[in-house]
C-alpha cells in the first residue's frame, strides 16, 4: 500500500517524538512492502513565528492532499498568559479540525498490566479497563458565538441535529464492533443542548437493538470513570465534556504519554497523541514517544493494516515489559532511556520480528 502522510510536528516536544513514529513507520514499510511518503508542514506557535497564522493555507492544502495526517502537538507558554491575544497556537488546532471536518475524536483508554502501579488509582479498580471515548470535535462552546468585554463574557453551546446524529452514528457503530455497550454522557438536567443530545440518542437507539445504551450526567461520569472504569465500553459526549473527560482518563493509564487518538470526519483523518506540547521538556530528550508511535499504529489500522498495527503495539508493550522507558514511567533503579533511545528500541523490534 502507498500512503501519502502529512506530518505536522508542531511545537514543544513534537519535533522530538514525531521522528520516532516516522522511524517505526519506515521499518513497517520495509518489512511489509508498503510505501509511505511524508509531507511535512508547519502549525501552531512555529507557524505563527513563520507566517503569523497557526494553520496556514499551505498546511491546509498539504493535509487535504494527503491520505492521513500524523500530528504531534501545539502550544507555547509565550501565548498562555495574555487573554487579549487573538491568535494562539490552539486556534490553529481548532481551525484544522473545522477545515478538515474532523468531527469525531476517538480515544482508546486501556491499561498496561506492567504499569498499573503508575496510576494513582488502586490496581483492583483499573486492571482490565478497556474503553473508548468518542468526543464531538467541531461544535459546542468551542465554536459557538463568543463575546468578551471588561465586565461580561459568554460562549454559546450550540448543536444542530445533523451534528449530533453523525457523532452518535459513529458511537453506535463503534459499540457494535466492540462489546455492544454505549454510554451517552450529557448534562440534560440543566442544559438545553444536552436535552437535544439525549432526545436524538433516544430516537436512534431502536436502530441499534444489539447495543445496550445507557445515559449518564457528566458529573456522575467523571466520578464513575475513576471508581468503576470497567463499567464502560464506549462513551460518547459533546466537545467540552469530552475534552475534560479524556484528560481525566490519563489517571487510569498512569501517563498521558501512552494515549493515542484519531480524529475522523469529512476529509483527511488525523492521528495524534492526546498529550500536549510539554514545552518545558522540549529539547531535553525526555518525552515519551509511545503515544505518538501508537497514533501511527491507529493510522495503519484505519487503513486496514491490522497486522502492521498489531506489531507496533506488540513492540510498545514489550518495551514497557523490558523497562525500556522514559523517566516519567521508569521503574525505580531502572536505566535511563530518552525519547530517541526508546524510539530506536521499538524501531529495532519492529524490524527484527
Amino acid at each position: 500500500m502507498k500512503l501519502n502522510i502529512a506530518v505536522l510536528p508542531g511545537d514543544g516536544i513534537g519535533p522530538e517524538i514525531m521522528p520516532q513514529a516516522i522511524h517505526v513507520l519506515d521499518a513497517i514499510a520495509k518489512k511489509f512492502g508498503h510505501e509511505f511518503v511524508y509531507h511535512e508542514a508547519i502549525c501552531g506557535a512555529h507557524a505563527i513565528d513563520v507566517c503569523g497564522d497557526p494553520f496556514p493555507d499551505d498546511t491546509f492544502k498539504t493535509c487535504m492532499d494527503a491520505d492521513a495526517v500524523l500530528f504531534a502537538a501545539v502550544g507555547d507558554p509565550r501565548f498562555d498568559n495574555d487573554p487579549t491575544l487573538k491568535v494562539r497556537p490552539e486556534t490553529g488546532l481548532l481551525a484544522m479540525r473545522k477545515k478538515l471536518g474532523l468531527f469525531a475524536n476517538v480515544r482508546p483508554v486501556a491499561t498496561f498490566d506492567c504499569l498499573l502501579h503508575m496510576s494513582p488509582l488502586k490496581e483492583s479498580i483499573i486492571k482490565g479497563a478497556d474503553f473508548m471515548v468518542i468526543r464531538e470535535l467541531t461544535g459546542g462552546m468551542y465554536f459557538g458565538e463568543k463575546y468578551q468585554d471588561n465586565d461580561r463574557a459568554y460562549d454559546t453551546d450550540v448543536y444542530s441535529r445533523p451534528e449530533i446524529e453523525r457523532i452518535l452514528k459513529v458511537a453506535f457503530e463503534t459499540a457494535q464492533r466492540r462489546n455492544h455497550h454505549l454510554t451517552v454522557v450529557d448534562k440534560a438536567n440543566v442544559l438545553a443542548s444536552s436535552r437535544l443530545w439525549r432526545q436524538i440518542a433516544k430516537e436512534m437507539e431502536p436502530q441499534y437493538p444489539d447495543v445496550q445504551t445507557d445515559y449518564m450526567f457528566i458529573d456522575n461520569c467523571s466520578m464513575r470513570v475513576l471508581t468503576d472504569p470497567r463499567f464502560f465500553d464506549v462513551i460518547v459526549t459533546e466537545n467540552t465534556f469530552g475534552d475534560i473527560l479524556t484528560d481525566e482518563t490519563s489517571a487510569i493509564t498512569g501517563s498521558m504519554g501512552l494515549q493515542p487518538s484519531a480524529s475522523l470526519g469529512d476529509h483527511t483523518p488525523l492521528f495524534e497523541p492526546v498529550h500536549g506540547s510539554w514545552p518545558q521538556a522540549a529539547g531535553k530528550n525526555l518525552a515519551n514517544p509511545l503515544a505518538q508511535i501508537l497514533s501511527a499504529a491507529m493510522m495503519l489500522e484505519h487503513f486496514g493494516l491490522k497486522a502492521e498495527g498489531a506489531l507496533i503495539r506488540e513492540a510498545c508493550n514489550e518495551s514497557l515489559l523490558q523497562n525500556i522507558r522514559t523517566p516519567e514511567i521508569q521503574v525505580e533503579g531502572g536505566n535511563h532511556y530518552g525519547t530517541t533511545e526508546v524510539g530506536q528500541w521499538i524501531t529495532n523490534y519492529v524490524a527484527s520480528h
